[in-house]
């Protein structure tokens, strides 16, 4: 048996200093001062690794919940510039490129972006994967390292048409091949078919896809600043009368920024009743979106704040890294955290103290993976050390993630530099930068007893 003890560990909703006992990969024993407890049953502490955290916030891993893992790397491949910045001709410019794309080095690429989202506390992703291709490439590469990394990683992946269910030859068969492939969840995206008859066809098809296979639904959904893009209403009612409401999430709905109040009022019903979830990009919303506004110009995002309001819903995704969509992105959820705050207005004190929910037990919710997520005894042991003392310190200074365990296994430390025994992350990241002095980290160098 094997046992860790971290000590000093700042975790939400408790205000005294935490200790948490880690054996064979689950949290055995969470509260304060445990030592004395632990040697009172007879333990021998000499023989545990002790490592104390110094005061600083452990929070679950982070989740992803909207990335492209088979686009990552590729915004300056010849023919690949997106010179309108708009969504349209990004889907141009990579239908235009990928024909020459292999399993290996999509797998390279992918391997990569990987290793970045770690370094930033991401344990969770859920990644589409382009299967508007006769030889299904990108998901052939992504269901194989899905399983290779598994142990570091938990990857979801959504048979995804890019270009279009109904307006690529064969698209609704190549999603249905993908889910007998293994893929995690179906993909749509309704807004670019060819009319809107087509779009509706595909939600339609998409939940009939998820019941016959028992998959979950993710959907590009209303990626348009166009307020008559609803098909999110559709999405929500199909999912709901079929009982897989909260099995679904709507990504982008940027059309819902445009909506009136009028109709959002009366879509939150719906959306509360079918308990579908939200998945929101917005830092690639805000540069992709607007794009035929002069001024006044939109902001491009979905109704982030008025969702959670309501009780509905919502997670974050980086969506992309350097593609033609987006020419920026470097897997670090902190700083897509701070976009959607300042974007949706969210920087009232209850909101800034809850804001990590929406990269962690949002994000697990969206993923269908909360039964096993959470900082409880008796879970697997995974967690993040962020370089903050409580939730509002790390949201306003972005922290750094310091330490990454899963499973109770140390997946790196970067206390002043990076060290791992992971090859991914080894081969892929630079050392990090020292960790800034703080009075609450005088103690805390992740010092061993």
């Amino acid at each position: 048996m094997t046992a860790t003890l971290f000590t000093n560990a700042a975790l939400r909703g408790h205000d005294r200093l935490q200790d948490l006992l880690v054996e064979d990969g689950r949290f055995r024993l969470i509260g304060p001062d445990l030592a004395p407890q632990l040697a009172a049953q007879g333990r021998d502490l000499a023989r545990m690794d002790v490592v104390d955290l110094g005061g600083r916030l452990v929070s679950e891993p982070f989740c992803d919940t909207h990335l492209h893992l088979d686009y990552v790397f590729t915004s300056r491949k010849p023919g690949a510039a997106n010179t309108s910045g708009t969504l349209f001709e990004g889907i141009q410019r990579w239908g235009e490129t990928k024909a020459d794309l292999t399993v290996d080095e999509v797998k390279a690429r992918a391997r990569r972006a990987v290793a970045m989202e770690m370094r930033h506390g991401v344990q969770y992703i859920r990644t589409h994967a382009d299967v508007t291709d006769p030889q299904l490439t990108s998901l052939r590469a992504l269901l194989e390292l899905r399983e290779e990394l598994a142990d570091l990683v938990t990857i979801q992946i959504v048979a995804f048409p890019q270009e279009g269910m109904y307006s690529y030859p064969g698209g609704a068969e190549l999603v249905e091949e993908g889910l007998r492939m293994g893929a995690d969840c179906v993909g749509a995206i309704p807004h670019y078919e060819a009319c809107r008859e087509f779009g509706e066809r595909s939600i339609h098809t998409t939940v009939e896809l998820a019941a016959r296979y028992g998959r979950l639904i993710d959907v590009h959904c209303d990626e348009t600043d166009d307020p008559n893009s609803r098909f999110a209403e559709l999405l929500a009612a199909l999912a709901h009368a079929e009982g897989i409401g909260a099995m679904t999430t709507a990504s982008h709905t940027c059309s819902l920024g445009s909506a009136d109040d009028s109709y959002f009022f009366h879509l939150t019903k719906l959306l509360k009743q079918a308990r579908m979830n939200f998945a929101c990009a917005p830092t690639e919303n805000l540069y992709l979106q607007g794009r035929q506004d002069t001024f006044p110009k939109r902001r491009g995002i979905t109704r982030v704040k008025e969702l959670t309001d309501a009780g509905i819903n919502v997670s974050l995704g980086q969506d992309s890294m350097q593609d033609p969509w987006y020419p920026l992105g470097n897997g670090n959820m902190m700083i897509i955290l701070d976009y959607v705050l300042h974007l949706a207005q969210m920087m009232t004190p209850a909101e800034i103290d809850r804001a990590l929910d929406l990269l962690t037990v949002n994000g697990a919710t969206t993923l269908g993976l909360r039964e096993g997520y959470g900082i409880d005894e008796g879970k697997p042991a995974n967690f993040v050390v962020l370089d903050a003392p409580d939730a509002f310190g790390a949201v306003y200074e972005r922290a750094d993630v310091v330490m990454s365990v899963r499973a109770g296994r140390t997946l790196f430390t970067a206390p002043d530099a990076l060290r791992t025994d992971v090859p991914l992350l080894a081969d892929h990241l630079r050392p990090a930068p020292p960790i800034a002095a703080r009075p609450f980290a005088a103690a805390g160098q992740f010092t061993r007893a």
